[in-house]
């Protein structure tokens, strides 16, 4: 494990507001969380401090041109904060009346979370919990030929889904086709006489 200057956000002296002289050393590359009383200051550090002095370096970075668009930022009242990286801020919002809000949907975090997800996320089998990933038609062809002769499987394609109805055109129209089974909410039924799912 690493140790150093590297890894730590060091804040020395934070008067921003209520702080008092707040001096502290946190973890990089780590999900923190400020908790305490209201007024405590949680917003004054995490805000108005530590993402104040880091998006007033970034935009003294960049060229004078694309400054003069942002306007002057002034630096919060602290001794020096040291290990910033760019930073990002959500807004705090009000509480919302909607019953279907979530803190993701409320601070608007959630498709952030959800391409975050999508994008390093390693899905699994809610079932047996092994690992799924992508594969190609010939990727699926290969594995089946790797079964032992005389193997039975199934090849399932979702072909309705949260409708609800009887389907006997769509049964029968699969029957003409060769089909014997089909497999419907999560039952295995002979065409020949397909359930009754009014």
């Amino acid at each position: 494990m690493r140790t150093g200057v590297a890894d730590r956000l060091i804040v020395r002296g934070a008067r921003e507001h209520n702080l008092k002289n707040v001096s502290l050393d946190l973890p990089r590359d780590s999900l923190i969380v400020f908790t305490g009383l209201s007024g405590s200051g949680k917003s004054s550090l995490a805000f108005d401090t530590i993402f104040a002095e880091g998006q007033r370096r970034y935009v003294e970075s960049l060229s004078s041109y694309a400054r003069q668009f942002l306007g002057q930022m002034d630096k919060p009242d602290v001794d020096f904060i040291e290990g910033l990286s760019p930073a990002v801020s959500i807004d705090q919002k009000s509480t919302s009346r909607n019953p279907r809000s979530t803190v993701g949907t409320i601070t608007e975090v959630y498709d952030y979370l959800r391409l975050l997800f999508a994008r390093i996320g390693k899905p699994h089998c809610p079932e047996c919990g092994r690992p799924i990933s992508r594969q190609s038609p010939q990727a699926i062809v290969d594995r089946v030929l790797e079964l032992p002769e005389g193997s039975r499987f199934q090849v399932l394609s979702p072909l309705v889904r949260e409708r609800k109805g009887e389907f006997v055109d769509l049964f029968a129209d699969l029957q003409t086709k060769g089909y014997s089974r089909a497999r419907v909410d999560g039952e295995t039924v002979q065409l020949s006489s397909p359930p009754d799912r009014k």
